[in-house]
């Protein structure tokens, strides 16, 4: 897709995330399943919850604009998960390796965030006054796990791994 305007950049960034989400979807109860720590293993499965309506309002977003929901390849998402998954696999100490997914799963917020904090400005810009509030609400609940897991990883696992 040739980008050639605002509202080209949003609907290819709207795909790229769209992506990002659905290999994000697929990829928590792996994550889930890797943790030791129960706590950790709770929050990737409330997060798993979330990831599906935030897949299904991206949805709205790409109906609204008249557009159909499609994915672009997001080499960045591909490669964050990749690691997390080699991380789960080459790390043998439980406690350690629930460290490790917990930066792997702040990687994958932190780029969740800067994409929604894009996607917001843009749709704010092109006066997509619906998108906007759809994106703010899913960049909300980023930020609440990113925050989430640091205080997972301040309180207990990173102490654990220690």
């Amino acid at each position: 897709m040739a980008v050639k305007s605002m509202n080209d950049l949003f609907l290819h960034t709207l795909k790229d995330i769209y992506y990002a989400e659905k290999q994000i979807y697929k990829s928590l109860p792996k994550m889930a399943k890797g943790a030791a720590a129960p706590e950790l293993k709770k929050a990737f499965e409330k997060h798993r919850e979330e990831t599906e309506q935030q897949i299904e309002r991206i949805e709205k977003i790409f109906e609204s604009c008249g557009a159909a929901a499609r994915s672009v390849r997001c080499e960045a998402m591909d490669g964050i998960l990749a690691e997390a998954k080699e991380t789960m696999e080459e790390i043998d100490d439980s406690s350690v390796c629930d460290a490790g997914i917990v930066a792997s799963a702040q990687t994958v917020e932190h780029y969740e965030i800067a994409r929604y904090g894009a996607l917001i400005a843009w749709a704010n810009q092109l006066g997509m006054k619906e998108a906007s509030r759809l994106l703010s609400e899913t960049l909300a609940e980023e930020k609440k796990t990113d925050e989430l897991l640091t205080q997972l990883a301040r309180q207990s696992i990173n102490q654990a791994a220690a």
